[in-house]
């Protein structure tokens, strides 16, 4: 693992010379398809012996987990590499580590996927691991256990993280009444319920080629890879129905809800309705989004909250693009007796931004960064390969890179303007608070956390 992480430090220099040598494009994305009509993106890169694939079961994250099994999905991505086909997890583990494979897996609320890194000249056999995981997963006593076990830790150790506390109660205040309100960790009542059928199950019935979507990056050809992808996927069921989860707006806002704990700081999570990849004003709305809190130093939040005032060590705004949810956020803290202060500052400047326009040093800088960053995130073969699954998580075509920089260079400081007046609704904001606020009066306290116990 040591020799794979020094190597994929030097891809970036790598990739710099690639670039050089190929002017039209910033990556050379191909399009594989196999011959039983598996679709991956593909990257080759022949000059370091390594491989990167990724790769996601569209709608069969946490989202479908039955309300009295919440974490189902977690607990799958958990075990199903804890041994397979012939080898117990022991074994299936050492060779992993023996041969410098790093396989892991992972579940969302929208999607369950994995990640394999592998050494070209071990290609054959983490391949044939892979495959034996997703297709002949043991789920054996043992390491079901243990696994349940260490997700009980971590729900009764997350209990003293006022942070934890926070989010877990936005999702069920913001999320009111979708499945996107559990708890995707799983609660300690509900992992207590998950047996191996229900794992068994989970693999049987949610997993299939027509929710696959794979990128990969790295030492191996079109044509070899055509090859690799039958053998891994191929035996997977073609097509499986996954049962509907509707589409949510952010709920109860114009809402404040307390938490009360006896802590210093107060956290605050605050959200709104926002935007999503597929949006019409995504351009802008990122440009709008990294002027107003997504920046960090420098952005106006930051500046005037916590450089003109030390109220905070960190304050940061995002987009939350979910697949049935689009929302606009913002996560903070603060000692309790500036929370009053806090929420007014936030407020002034969702309103500031809703309703004169950005400056032209602002817009910029925006642009500049936002251009000028996509390269470092292109700076390893699992990066790469991470990009090419997102690009086509989010339906976007294959030169989707080579025509970013002119979409956010087309965005005016009247298009931002514009797209706040619709966007931003300051009166509306869902807002969750744990700790001993001052100086603002919560309209719900909450005195029981949520899908915990």
């Amino acid at each position: 693992m040591r020799f794979i992480l020094q190597i994929s430090l030097c891809f970036l220099l790598v990739f710099q010379v690639t670039l050089a040598e190929a002017k039209e494009k910033l990556l050379d994305i191909q399009e594989v398809t196999s011959e039983s009509g598996i679709t991956a993106w593909l990257v080759e890169d022949r000059t370091l012996p390594i491989i990167s694939l990724k790769f996601s079961f569209i709608g069969a994250g946490s989202a479908l987990d039955p309300e009295d099994k919440q974490g189902l999905a977690r607990l799958v991505s958990n075990t199903i590499d804890e041994g397979a086909g012939n080898y117990d997890s022991q074994n299936f583990q050492k060779t992993l580590g023996d041969n410098n494979i790093s396989l892991g897996f992972s579940s969302g609320r929208d999607s369950f996927g994995g990640s394999l890194m592998t050494l070209s000249k071990h290609k054959t056999l983490a391949f044939d691991l892979l495959r034996l995981a997703l297709n002949e997963p043991r789920f054996d006593a043992e390491p079901m256990e243990r696994m349940r076990a260490a997700n009980l830790t971590r729900v009764r150790s997350a209990l003293s993280d006022p942070n934890w506390k926070a989010a877990r109660l936005l999702n069920d205040i913001a999320f009111a009444g979708h499945p996107y309100a559990m708890n995707s960790g799983g609660t300690l009542t509900s992992l207590q319920n998950i047996t191996v059928e229900d794992l068994k199950n989970f693999t049987k019935t949610k997993l299939a080629r027509n929710s696959l979507r794979i990128g990969v990056t790295g030492d191996i050809t079109a044509e070899n890879l055509k090859t690799v992808l039958d053998q891994i996927f191929g035996a997977l069921p073609e097509k499986v129905t996954l049962p509907a989860v509707k589409d949510l707006d952010v709920q109860n806002g114009g809402e404040i809800v307390l938490y009360e704990q006896d802590i210093p700081q107060t956290i605050i999570q605050i959200m709104q309705p926002g935007i999503g990849r597929k949006h019409p004003d995504y351009y802008t709305g990122m440009i709008m989004n990294f002027i107003l809190g997504g920046s960090g130093f420098g952005s106006r939040l930051t500046e005037e909250i916590r450089e003109k005032r030390g109220l905070t060590y960190g304050i940061h705004s995002s987009f939350y693009d979910m697949e049935h949810l689009q929302a606009l956020s913002v996560s903070t803290s603060t000692k309790n007796e500036s929370v009053g202060e806090m929420l007014g500052l936030i407020d002034q400047e969702w309103r500031k931004m809703k309703d004169a326009p950005v400056t032209a040093d602002e817009l910029k800088d925006a642009k500049s960064y936002l251009i000028g960053s996509l390269p470092l995130s292109l700076s390893s073969t699992g990066k790469i390969s991470g990009i090419l699954l997102s690009l086509q998580l989010d339906d976007l075509p294959l030169d989707y890179l080579d025509s970013r920089a002119g979409k956010i260079n087309a965005v005016s400081a009247k298009d931002i303007q514009t797209f706040t007046k619709e966007l931003l609704t300051p009166d509306k904001l869902t807002i969750i608070m744990v700790g001993k606020p001052e100086g603002v009066t919560p309209t719900k306290i909450v005195d029981t956390l949520p899908n915990v116990e």
